[in-house]
């Protein structure tokens, strides 16, 4: 499975951007799909995910009511809505997949930088 996120850019606080995150497996409606971020001098961590059943799961400390995941099985793409942007949020953004029987994620996307200034 390769993974290719795309979207990322420099926005202001307040402001939004949606990321990407586009897999080449055919089976793609069977991964569960997670978005993670890793800011400068931190550990990566855990942003969300969705199943291949739509559920899905928020790091609740930090992105719930600003971020929303969803996904376009037909076009074997997931998305990372991000809304409320803060200056904290900036980190390189990665997407990865899991099949659903899985516990760890296996395959994962190069990254996309969002930087939000102040």
């Amino acid at each position: 499975v390769q993974l290719q996120a795309s979207g990322g850019g420099l926005v202001q606080a307040g402001g939004s951007l949606r990321l990407s995150c586009v897999a080449s497996v055919r089976t793609f409606s069977s991964y569960f799909v997670g978005w993670f971020r890793q800011a400068p001098g931190k550990e990566r961590e855990f942003v969300g995910d969705i199943s291949w059943t739509m559920s899905r799961t928020y790091n609740a400390d930090s992105v719930r009511g600003r971020f929303s995941i969803s996904r376009d099985n037909a076009k074997n793409t997931a998305y990372l809505q991000m809304n409320s942007l803060k200056p904290e949020d900036t980190a390189i953004y990665y997407c990865a997949a899991r099949k659903s029987t899985e516990y760890e994620y296996g395959f994962w996307g190069q990254g996309t930088l969002v930087t939000v200034s102040s």
